[in-house]
């Protein structure tokens, strides 16, 4: 892995971890990191807000613990606003704290913000590239419109460009747009996409209530974006096909998320190994044309 080029050595499955924690303690985080990097899987995602920093804490002490050879695994962290100069430096240097490292390998702004109107923010970004303490840039959870403004920034101040956006992609809800697609393709900007089952909603479980214990009994902001007509007309379509074919939701909802074309990485995660192995059995699953009757509701 060339510096400032991760890109090129991401695995096709990334490890999300907003569990570690939150939901799963420090010991078990440890378990399924370990055992996704014995599969392959180089590619951790965190963020300073996931646990209010236990996240980035846990992977930390797992990669000072581990100590795995240099290059070998790639970390990526988030970061909320504010975006004002001395808050955004602030806020890397409490990431690199608590990952325990010099230098990020991927730093993602985690959300839009008025202020990235402002090239400071995006001056700020550069200077960190230039110290060495964040080897490639992206965002998070930016539109279309958002993204190509915040290129046009960085490409008239003459500053670091991105090469990441991470966005939510499942056959229920999509935050990569054509649009997207194609400014990632003209600006060689790697997409890594999230959530491939819906927070849970595409398994089905949440059709008679809100399951307690899950994420969107957690996170009830879940509720907002995925109890939709189009949503649940994309799950039903989902859980017919499965009743048809005897895959589960679960294993067509993933494959699907899985193979999608102009993807770099697709985060996976849980709060065991088997939810690991259930995306690991949809890797091998392809079918363009049970593919194309999920889209088409």
């Amino acid at each position: 892995m060339e510096q400032n080029q991760p890109g090129n050595a991401i695995s096709r499955l990334g490890l999300g971890c907003v569990t570690f924690g939150r939901e799963i303690d420090q010991k078990t985080s440890f378990a399924i990191m370990d055992y996704a990097f014995s599969k392959g899987i180089n590619f951790f995602d965190t963020a300073a807000a996931y646990g209010g920093g236990a996240s980035e804490q846990i992977v930390g002490a797992w990669m000072k613990d581990r100590n795995p050879t240099e290059k070998s695994v790639i970390m990526a962290t988030k970061v909320l606003p504010s975006f004002e100069p001395s808050a955004l430096r602030l806020s890397v240097e409490h990431s690199l704290n608590r990952l325990q490292t010099e230098a990020l390998d991927v730093l993602y702004l985690h959300r839009w913000d008025e202020s990235l109107q402002s090239p400071e923010p995006w001056a700020v970004l550069d200077s960190l590239v230039k110290e060495g303490k964040v080897k490639a840039l992206g965002v998070s959870n930016f539109n279309s419109t958002q993204l190509a403004d915040a290129l046009v920034i960085q490409k008239e101040g003459r500053l670091t460009g991105m090469k990441f956006i991470q966005n939510n992609h499942n056959l229920a809800v999509s935050d990569v747009t054509d649009d997207l697609i194609l400014i990632c393709k003209e600006n060689d900007i790697n997409i890594i996409t999230f959530s491939p089952l819906g927070a849970g909603f595409l398994t089905g479980k949440h059709q008679h209530g809100i399951e307690e214990g899950s994420r969107f009994a957690l996170m009830p902001a879940h509720q907002d974006i995925y109890f939709n007509d189009l949503a649940q007309k994309r799950l039903a379509k989902l859980l017919e096909v499965a009743a048809r074919t005897g895959y589960s939701a679960t294993h067509l909802a993933l494959a699907w998320a899985i193979h999608q074309p102009d993807v770099t990485s697709v985060l996976i995660g849980g709060r065991t190994i088997a939810h690991l192995d259930q995306a690991f059995d949809a890797c091998s699953y392809y079918s363009s044309e049970l593919f194309k009757e999920l889209e088409n509701t």
